[in-house]
């Protein structure tokens, strides 16, 4: 069957069920339907004093074309620790719109591993992405608004930019105010998807809403004429804010199709964003289970950097053990094997593909000095030659290695992992930063740069460093950093994919959250608003007659 087909043959507990499972009292959750429902915080006062499960990190290699599968191992090993009799649960990010409708379709895992509803997950789900998308324009209405009755607060320079959560590259420059209107004064603005906004990332790590509301705040939204930062609170905009997001700001549980409890929430992306999930489902879904299982957005050098740098030190959390995935053609691709002969059994490509999983696997065990194992995704076709090389390297090396098969088995495929999981988190680690957040700016970029991607050095536009300057002359240089860069490269040039050759990092701005409470380093290419492939995946999916939507996956 296809992964429309299981998802549709499924059957799935009413919500209410599921949290019985987890010992939510009804008072606690708002339903959404039969299978989806928001968590108050009610139940998150009545575990507080629960002592925490383990927390387990779903990281990758660098990602590639033919997809690694990190979702699905992740919904895997949650069900395989719940297969051998584990309490187990699952606290992932949000989809947003922009990939489903355009290069990656669907994100709720694959085969017999998925979360579900699969359709309400993967378009409009509970609104929490909506409300985030008004809250941030709500936000651009009120400075636009302000500066028309006479500019008080004497806005020389605006930041905010609008959003939408969508891929739309021809927003990301914008020519607006041109009614003509007295007082309406022309200017050039932006867009960013909304995945990529402040808001989110300030939904994502505030730990209640007091914090959401003080964070909302504290979004320096331009300077004035001395340049001095114009916050969101001196329009009085927080409360407002906070009113629209209210709702968004309590954890979704869901479940997976073998009956698992998940919690959704928060989708920042991890190559232009922090790339995790909300600290609230964190941080509850470590009260109420032995084991949570999360992930970080892309590869190890953006997702878990990010989650390990920023959002451990802001919760005060840290993993018990790390999953690495890979697949034996994405290491293959990685070797510089092309898409059309990735099937074929190439041994030197592997080897040369295994630097960027062995990179990853350093990071996590030498640098941040965590456990771990690698994970692969297995598929049918994979040569057995090839798996016996890569398993013996890594045996050489001192490296766990399990072999997935969940897409195929549900959680009895990952039964071998679950194990494996349960014995590391048993062994206790100490998490070390890449870097002290008293460091200056630049060398905390270099920190991550030299140290995680491998890069020989940071090089900085004349524009970062005023910027720079700025932020530190105002007091916010002892912020977390937060690299917006390629995924698809440990560089900064998506097409360096084996990186043999020394390579530099490029910083070309750097931007203050400090709504978020971190500084966003833009470099190489990348935008903050994505554009659509060329047949985006918005091409294949309708729906049929019967209201069945087709083309998600």
């Amino acid at each position: 069957m296809t992964d429309i087909e299981i998802a549709r043959n499924a059957k799935l507990y009413n919500i209410t069920k599921i949290a019985e499972k987890l010992e939510i009292e009804d008072e606690d959750i708002e339903t959404y339907g039969k299978y989806k429902a928001k968590i108050s915080e009610g139940a998150y006062e009545k575990t507080k004093n629960k002592e925490n499960g383990k927390l387990i990190l779903v990281t990758a290699i660098n990602p590639t074309p033919l997809g690694e599968g990190k979702t699905t191992v992740s919904i895997g090993l949650a069900d395989g620790l719940s297969y051998i009799g584990k309490k187990s649960i699952l606290a992932l990010r949000e989809p947003s719109l922009g990939p489903v409708f355009g290069i990656k379709g669907g994100a709720t895992g694959g085969g017999h591993v998925q979360v579900a509803p699969m359709e309400d997950i993967n378009l409009h789900f509970t609104g929490d992405i909506h409300a985030i998308t008004s809250a941030n324009n709500l936000l651009s209405a009120l400075i636009d608004n302000h500066i028309y009755f006479g500019n008080e607060l004497g806005f020389k320079k605006i930041l905010w930019k609008r959003c939408v959560d969508l891929n739309d590259r021809q927003l990301r420059r914008i020519e607006c105010g041109l009614s003509g209107e007295k007082n309406i004064v022309p200017r050039e603005d932006g867009f960013d998807i909304t995945v990529a906004s402040e808001i989110m990332a300030i939904l994502c790590l505030a730990t209640d809403i007091n914090d959401l509301r003080k964070r909302i705040g504290n979004i320096i939204i331009g300077y004035n004429n001395e340049d001095k930062p114009i916050y969101a609170k001196d329009l009085k905009a927080e409360g407002a804010l906070t009113v629209l997001l209210k709702d968004a700001i309590k954890p979704n549980l869901v479940q997976t199709l073998e009956h698992t409890p998940a919690l959704i929430h928060g989708g920042p992306f991890a190559n232009i964003a922090h790339g995790c999930n909300s600290i609230k489902a964190t941080k509850l879904a470590l009260k109420l289970a032995d084991y949570t299982v999360t992930e970080a957005g892309f590869g190890a050098d953006l997702g878990a950097e990010k989650f390990l740098d920023i959002k451990c030190r802001v919760a005060g959390i840290k993993p018990n053990a790390v999953v690495c995935v890979a697949t034996l053609k994405a290491l293959k691709y990685h070797g510089g094997v092309q898409k059309e002969d990735i099937t074929k059994q190439n041994i030197e490509a592997l080897k040369n593909g295994m630097e960027n999983l062995l990179k990853h696997v350093d990071n996590i065990k030498n640098k941040f000095g965590l456990n771990i194992i690698v994970a692969i995704n297995r598929f049918t076709d994979d040569s057995e030659e090839e798996l016996n090389l890569l398993q013996n390297t890594l045996k050489e090396k001192g490296i766990e290695m399990s072999l997935v098969e969940a897409w195929a088995k549900g959680g009895a495929g990952a039964e071998d992992l679950a194990k494996r999981i349960v014995k590391l988190c048993e062994e206790e680690k100490e998490l070390n930063y890449i870097y002290d957040l008293d460091e200056t700016i630049e060398q905390k970029v270099k920190d991550i740069a030299c140290k995680i991607y491998g890069a020989q050095d940071v090089e900085f536009s004349e524009e970062a460093i005023k910027s720079i300057k700025q932020i530190e002359n105002i007091g916010y240089g002892k912020l977390p950093i937060c690299i917006a860069k390629t995924q698809y490269s440990l560089s900064d040039d998506a097409t360096n994919l084996e990186c043999k050759e020394p390579f530099n990092i490029h910083v070309k701005e750097v931007i203050l959250k400090a709504g978020a409470g971190f500084i966003v380093i833009i470099t190489g290419k990348i935008m903050t608003m994505p554009g659509l492939p060329k047949i985006p995946a918005s091409e294949a999916i309708d729906i049929d007659e019967n209201g069945n939507i087709e083309g998600i996956f």
